[in-house]
C-alpha cells in the first residue's frame, strides 16, 4: 500500500489535534472538517470514515501523543491516584481522597469504554461526515452557552468556594511538598480547611517564582481532589457517562463533561479537573487499542509523518492543558462556545455551496 500523508499534512492536524483535544471545541470534529475545507488532497488523505486510509493510523499516533501530554502534566496527581487504587485494593478499603477518586475515575470510565468498544466504528463510518460534523460542533456550542447560561446554584456557590479557599493561600509564602504529598484522609474530623492549615504551616523561603507557583498549583490540585472525592460516585459515573457524546464527530469530550459536571453542582474549575482526569485513561486506552494499526500496513510509508504529528499533538497539548488549568480558574466556556457556534455554522454553509 502506498501512502498519501504528506509531512505538512501531519504537522498541521497533529498541532490541531493536540490543541483541540485539551479546548472543548471537538479534535475529531476538527480532524473530519479542515480536510473537507481545504478538499484537494487533503479531503482524500484525511479521511477518516474511510476503513483503509493511512489516517486511522496516523490518529492512533495523536491520541497516544496527546494522553503522554496529559500524564506528564498530571503526573504527582496520577502517581497519588494510581497509589490510591494499589493501596485501596491492598487494605480492601477505600478511605482516603486518592483512593476515592481513583475508583471514581475507573467506574466513571467503563461506560464511554464499553460504548466504544461496541460502537466505535459505526459512529465513524456513520457520523464522521463533514457536514454531520458541522452540525454537531454547532451543537456543541449550544451546549457550552446552555451550560454557562443555566448554572445551578450549587455550581455558582463551588466557584465562590474555591476562590475563597484559594485567597489565603496565595498570599501565604510557598509550601512544603513533602505536607501536599500526604495522603488525605476524609475521616471525622478532618475538613478542607484543616489541609489549608496544614499546608500554611510550614512555608519554605527563598524558592524562585516559578516554584512557588507550581507549589501553589499542586496545593490547589490537593483541594480539589478532595472536593472531588466528596462528590460520590453515582455523580462521579453520570460525569463520566457524558463522554458518550463525543463519540460523535463535533461534541467535545471536556466540554460536554465539563457542563454536566457543573450541572451537578462542580465548580467550573473542579469540573474542568476533573474532565482532564477522565480524558486520561479514556485517550490512552484508545490510542492502545488502535495500535496495531500503527505497526500493521496502513501506518506503513508515514511513520515519519506519524512522528512529526505525535510531536507536535503532545506539545500542543500540554501547553493547552497548562493553559486551560489557570484560564478556568476565573473564565468561562463562553469563547470556546461563540467558535463552535461560528466555525460549525460557517463551515455547514461553505460545505454546502462549495
Amino acid at each position: 500500500m502506498t501512502a498519501h500523508l504528506t509531512f505538512l499534512e501531519s504537522g498541521v492536524v497533529g498541532l490541531i489535534q493536540g490543541v483541540s483535544e485539551m479546548f472543548p471545541v471537538s479534535s475529531l470534529g476538527h480532524n473530519v472538517l479542515i480536510p473537507a475545507i481545504v478538499g484537494g488532497s487533503w479531503a482524500r488523505d484525511l479521511n477518516v470514515s474511510s476503513a483503509e486510509s493511512p489516517y486511522l493510523a496516523f490518529i492512533v499516533g495523536l491520541h497516544v501523543a496527546t494522553a503522554i501530554a496529559l500524564l506528564v502534566y498530571f503526573w504527582r496527581d496520577w502517581v497519588r491516584i494510581i497509589g490510591g487504587f494499589f493501596s485501596s485494593v491492598r487494605d480492601r478499603s477505600i478511605e482516603t481522597a486518592d483512593q476515592q477518586l481513583a475508583w471514581m475515575i475507573i467506574l466513571a470510565t467503563i461506560p464511554v469504554g464499553l460504548v466504544g468498544l461496541t460502537f466505535e466504528h459505526t459512529f465513524r463510518v456513520l457520523f464522521a461526515k463533514p457536514i454531520l460534523a458541522g452540525i454537531f460542533l454547532l451543537v456543541n456550542g449550544l451546549i457550552l452557552i446552555a451550560g454557562e447560561r443555566y448554572r445551578t446554584r450549587a455550581s455558582l456557590a463551588a466557584d465562590a468556594e474555591v476562590a475563597s479557599a484559594r485567597e489565603p493561600v496565595a498570599a501565604a509564602l510557598p509550601v512544603r511538598e513533602h505536607a501536599l504529598a500526604e495522603p488525605a484522609v476524609l475521616g471525622p474530623g478532618m475538613t478542607e480547611p484543616m489541609l489549608h492549615r496544614t499546608a500554611d504551616a510550614a512555608p519554605v523561603r527563598g524558592r524562585h517564582g516559578g516554584q512557588a507557583e507550581r507549589t501553589a498549583e499542586l496545593a490547589d490540585a490537593r483541594r480539589a481532589d478532595l472536593r472531588l472525592a466528596s462528590m460520590g460516585y453515582p455523580k462521579a459515573v453520570l460525569i463520566g457517562s457524558a463522554q458518550i457524546l463525543a463519540l460523535l464527530a463535533g461534541i467535545s469530550r471536556d466540554g460536554v463533561t465539563m457542563v454536566t459536571g457543573m450541572a451537578r453542582g462542580l465548580s467550573r474549575e473542579d469540573a474542568a479537573r476533573f474532565a482532564f482526569l477522565l480524558a486520561t485513561p479514556v485517550i490512552l486506552a484508545a490510542g492502545v487499542l488502535k495500535f496495531p494499526d500503527l505497526t500493521g500496513h496502513l501506518g506503513q510509508g508515514i511513520h515519519g509523518q506519524i512522528l512529526v504529528g505525535s510531536i507536535l499533538s503532545g506539545v500542543g497539548a500540554y501547553l493547552s492543558v497548562r493553559f486551560l488549568v489557570r484560564y478556568f480558574q476565573t473564565r468561562t466556556l463562553t469563547p470556546f462556545a461563540i467558535y463552535c457556534v461560528l466555525f460549525g455554522l460557517g463551515s455547514i454553509i461553505y460545505l454546502q455551496v462549495k
